[in-house]
């Protein structure tokens, strides 16, 4: 018989408090995206919500998504 993990519960004043989720952004083809580590680009497709290629314009990247590091503009 299996068990579904369980969510930990966390105390308010312990230390060791739970990580913050990060929000999944919603993208769409044509938009403009910053990206810590290669700059501002335009989303040229996307693969569901699984990934997105984006121009950088020297270079098209397959990020993956959600990415921490990419926002909309």
């Amino acid at each position: 018989m299996a068990t579904s993990p369980r969510r930990r519960r966390y105390h308010p004043s312990s230390p060791f408090q739970a990580k913050p989720e990060i929000a999944a952004e919603v993208y769409e083809v044509g938009a403009r995206v910053s990206h810590d580590t290669f700059g501002l680009g335009r989303i040229v497709s996307l693969q569901g919500t699984m990934s997105a290629q984006v121009d950088f314009g020297d270079e098209v990247k397959h990020i993956p998504l959600p990415c921490a590091k990419m926002t909309n503009l």
